[in-house]
Formats: C-alpha cells, structure tokens, sequence
C-alpha cells in the first residue's frame, strides 16, 4: 500500500477534494467541520479498481503546521491542492519547501473551484499556477482543473493518481519495523489503540513491539488497516494496532513502535541541505525544532563550518528528547521562533550514548546551576564555575542540552537549569490555565498581568516568556501570553452584543462600523468580560481597527481581493476606482487604501496606487 498526502493553503477545499475521492470526510473533530479546516490529521481510503491507498489530509493554516508535518513524513505521492480563484499561496509554497526534504517521490496538482471562474479566467489561472510553481517540486507535475462541487475534473484525478500510484516501487516489508505514531487514543472495552503509517517492516497480531523511546513493550493484541481487521500487514500501510497494557497517556505523537533492532538516540551525524533564504540564519550552534517522523523536538544543529551555500553539508543533531532513527530517516528543521523552515535532510547515523567522562563535568554543571537559580549564568560565568576555558564551555553545553540537562535564555544569553525553567513553567501554565477557564473570551495574560501574579522580576520573566514561546510550550500573540492551542471564545451573550453593532448590510456590504458607536455602549455594558472580549477581536484579527471605523476580518479580505485583482488587471488605481470598487465614500476609501499601503499590500505612487512588488510576483516572496 502506498500514502497519498494533500498539501496546500487553508480554505483551498483539500478535505472537500479527499471526500469527493474517498466518500469519506476525513476531518476528525467536529471543531474541524464546524470551521471548515483542517486542524490536525485526518485519513481516508483511495480506491480505484485494484488500487488502494491511504490518504492524509494535512492542516493547510500555518498555525498548525507542526500537525501537517507529523503527517507529511508517511507521504509519497504528493496532491497539491490549489483554488482557481487564489492560486499559489504562502502556506502552498511553504509546504512544497517542507515536502522537497521528505518521502515525496511523484507530485499531482489540483486546481479546485474551477466552476467560479469564466473560460477565459479559468485559463489565466492556469497559466498563473504553473508560472508560481516553477522551482518547486511541482513544477513539471501534471495538473487537473476540477470542481469538488459539480464533480468536473474527478475522475481524471483519479486516472492520474493511479498512474502515479503504480510507477512507485514497494516498499520494504522485509526490514525493522518503524511505526512513528501520529494519533493514540482509549477505545471503550478494548484499551489504547495507537495509528501512523507503517514507514518499513511489517506487523503481526501477537507480535511483541516496544514502544520508544518510553521502552514499554507490548504485544499486538488486534490489528487494522482501514477499518479492516488483518492478521498481518505490511510497510506503506496506515494501521490501528490495539496494544494491551501501555496507558494511553504513555503514548506522545511522535513515538514509535519498532522491534529490537532500533534503538532511540539523541545524537545524530546527518546530512542536512539548507534552504537559500535560511544561510543567514545558520549558525555554528543553531536551535531548531526537529521533525523526525511524526515527532517534532527542540534540539541544536552543530556545524563544523557553518554552510555558506545549498548543498548539502555533514552536521551533528544534539535532541533534547530521544527518538528512534537511522541512516536514511528524512527530517525537516525549523527555527524556534518564529518557525520558518531552515532546511531539512535525512540522518546518517546515530552516535554512541555519552561516556562516563562526561560525567563529572555534567554533575558539576548541574550544582552550578543550581546554586544560580533563575538568574542563570553567562558563558564567562558558566566557565569559571566549571574550571575550562570559555572556548570550551561548548561541548559541555552542547552535550547538557543534549541530556536535557540545561536550558538557555536570551537578551542577554543565560544557561539555567532544566528542572529550575520547567518549574517555572509550571507556575505559568497553572496561571493561564486558570484565566482560560474562568475567562475563555480574552487572550490569556499580559506580561505585567503575569508578572504580578507570581511575584516575578517583569524583565527576567520576559526573557524566560520569549524562551518558552520559541519552544512551543507558551503562544504569545498581541502582547497576550496563553497556552497552545487557546483561542479566544466569546460567549453567547458577548456574540449577540457584538453582532447588535457588526450586522452587515447587503446593500452595502464594505461598509464599517463606528468604533466611538460601539466602544461607548461597550463602556456601559454589564455583560461579564465584554471588554476583553472585544480586545480578544482585535487582537486575532476578528476586527480590524482602520481610523476610526471596524471592519470585520471577512470584510478587509474580501476588499483585499477585489484590489488584487484589479490592480493585476490594470496595474494602477485611483481613490476613485477604488470607491466605485466598494461602493464606498471617500471618507471611508481613504483611510482603507491608507491602511493597505501601511501593511505593504499595495504602494501609493502619486495619485496612484499598485501592488508591491512581492504582490505581483508572489513566487518572489
């Protein structure tokens, strides 16, 4: 069996495009159907004659791009979904740089939503989509204009997913198993049942596996492909296996389930291509975020000479938490923060465990630490306490990271001990996880908010907040810090408020709302937390604040639109066409196009506007 994986931009119709292929919708939670995105991974079943396949749904919003990537390791045929009526976006070509560094070995492109377009557009779209996937992996791929709607285009999708799928060669049954888990969960009356994609080997019903890197062993007590219950099945499959015995919560996205022969490690050699865009970021010790499999860990990348093009260069992986890997497994790295993709590569070997050496060293770091608190210590400081030469304070902490040892803050640069920064966290995520529940309409905490709360130096908990939210483990957004995953709810009461101001009229649809009109009747309002949830609409975008007027998000990007694409047609714009573009008055005309310009969407040149340079070409971008 082999895995065809979506791939593309949120809202480009990837989950609809799988339903109309599978009849099945591959969106798992109901908070994915009510949005109408993706959020995590969601599989259905391909058939066509005697061909079967998996397919992954990927989340196409960049928020959600550490689920995609858990997904994306199992792929090899690649179906690039893409709307007619948006073309290349940024997520797109985001994804095809991720995807270049993995399993991918054939590409289809799909162009969906072909049935609101015109002839004539239709073919420009075209023209456009090919022009922007040039240099990717897709750029010779074929492509199928098709309608998810009126089913136009699907059956020759399926035709040349066939083609596809049978150009690939098998995959290797008759090596380790590797089972990266991507989903666990506990079915009633039968236990913990785990899900990836069988990447090599092959599985038995009564066959002992051990989960790693946890160690626990278990045995297959039931095995399924599909919804099908099999005895056996083999690599390229996506299975469902019922382990007895390992808890649930013992199962991290990102484990896997291998036989003896593989082993997990933190320390690999690996042959790493960086992108163009990243080489000024590469440093000879560089933090990343590591996608390995379905795992994704905080590690550093070590150079010997840090590469000055994109070739391909030998490197060091030093993980903060072991994974199974081997010579061949693909990766992908991305900075901290923000996560953009450095680069990616597959893994030359694992390096022996650190000797007992070592050891004194670590001990000794680990009371220096200690004794240091939260202030931590500088490199110089770090060095004296140790006894070595501050040149060689590197190994010590590179092999501390690697161990789990140590943990690094920034603005100035401090080491601090793991168990001393994790408690820390603690603290805070029993703060925020306090204000979600009694607050679920607002952000989460201010800087100030938070500091007050725990009694904290406000410039030493800023320093440790950057930290955790480059590690994933806090989000920060408009100056709020919250937990993963948190997004801001208002409550019935607080909708119906907002919705007596924000009724939009169909007669004139880009027409805004007074923000003195409803910022007054907000400032007598008795409904519990009304304030912050309005904040919470600014600050996610839900509102949008142009001058003195609001403007809902689905507003800005329906006008966002419609000045694209007719400055793609005419190349300029006065305020006048703009106006007549929206209905609208100058009064309001301006301060929007004023807005635009601000935001680098479109240039003022004159009495003219046109699009920025990266707007024209967004290949360029």
């Amino acid at each position: 069996m082999h895995i065809i994986g979506t791939a593309g931009h949120v809202d480009h119709g990837k989950s609809t495009l799988v339903e109309r292929l599978t009849g099945s919708n591959p969106d798992r939670w109901a908070q994915e159907r009510e949005r109408g995105m993706t959020l995590d991974l969601g599989f259905a079943r391909f058939e066509e004659g005697a061909f079967v396949a998996g397919i992954v749904d990927v989340p196409g919003h960049e928020r959600f791009l550490h689920n995609m990537l858990a997904g994306a390791s199992g792929m090899e045929v690649l179906l690039l979904v893409v709307a007619a009526t948006e073309g290349v976006m940024p997520q797109t070509r985001e994804h095809l740089a991720i995807l270049r560094f993995l399993n991918v070995r054939s590409v289809v492109v799909a162009i969906t939503k072909c049935d609101l377009l015109s002839g004539a557009e239709r073919e420009g779209a075209l023209a456009r989509i090919r022009s922007d996937l040039a240099g990717t992996i897709a750029a010779e791929a074929p492509m199928q204009a098709l309608s998810s709607t009126s089913g136009e285009g699907i059956p020759e999708l399926r035709a040349l997913l066939v083609a596809r799928l049978a150009a690939l060669e098998p995959r290797n049954s008759e090596a380790p198993l590797y089972l990266p888990i991507d989903r666990a969960f506990t079915l009633p009356g039968h236990g913990t049942i785990a899900t990836g994609t069988l990447m090599q080997g092959s599985v038995r019903v009564g066959e002992s596996v051990t989960l790693q890197p946890e160690g626990i062993r278990s045995r297959v007590r039931s095995l399924h492909v599909f919804g099908t219950s099999v005895e056996r099945a083999g690599a390229g499959a996506r299975v469902a296996l019922n382990l007895p015995g390992v808890a649930r919560e013992k199962i991290a996205r990102g484990s896997v389930l291998s036989g003896p022969e593989l082993l997990p490690g933190r320390s690999f050699v690996v042959r790493f291509t960086p992108l163009a865009e990243a080489l000024p970021l590469l440093r000879r010790r560089t933090p990343v975020r590591a996608s390995i499999g379905a795992a994704e860990i905080l590690g550093t990348l070590l150079f010997d000479r840090v590469p000055e093009s994109e070739s391909a260069v030998e490197a060091r992986l030093l993980l903060r938490e072991p994974t199974t890997a081997f010579g061949g497994v693909r990766f992908v790295l991305r900075r901290l923060s923000p996560k953009t993709v450095l680069g990616g590569g597959e893994i030359a070997g694992i390096e022996a465990a650190a000797g007992a050496g070592e050891a004194p060293h670590v001990a000794a770091l680990r009371a220096a630490l200690a004794e240091a608190g939260l202030a931590g210590l500088a490199r110089e400081e770090l060095a004296a306490k140790l006894n070595v030469r501050a040149e060689s304070i590197e190994e010590i902490v590179d092999s501390a990271i690697a161990l789990g040892e140590l943990r690094t803050i920034a603005k100035p640069e401090a080491f601090v001990g793991a168990a001393i920064s994790d408690a820390l966290l603690e603290r805070i995520v029993t703060q925020l996880a306090r204000r979600h529940e009694e607050a679920p309409w607002a952000m989460g905490r201010t800087l100030q908010a938070l500091a007050k709360e725990l009694s904290f130096d406000e410039t030493l908990l800023y320093r440790y907040l950057d930290a955790f939210v480059s590690e994933g483990r806090l989000a920060a957004r408009s100056g709020f810090y919250a937990l993963p995953g948190h997004e801001a709810r208002a409550s019935d009461e607080q909708d119906r408020f907002f919705a007596t101001f924000l009724q939009r009229d169909d007669t004139a649809p880009f027409a805004p709302t007074p923000a003195a009109e409803l910022e007054s009747a907000l400032r007598s309002s008795r409904i519990a937390g009304i304030a912050d949830a309005y904040a919470a609409l600014l600050a996610r975008g839900a509102l949008v604040r142009v001058g003195e007027d609001l403007y809902g998000a689905s507003q800005i990007a329906a006008v966002r639109a419609r000045v694209e694409h007719f400055l793609r047609e005419h190349r300029a714009m006065t305020v006048a066409d703009f106006r007549t573009l929206i209905g609208s008055s100058r009064k309001f005309a301006v301060p929007l196009l004023e807005w635009f310009d601000a935001r680098g969407i479109t240039l003022r040149t004159g009495d003219l506007r046109v699009l920025r340079a990266s707007e024209r070409n967004p290949s360029a971008r």
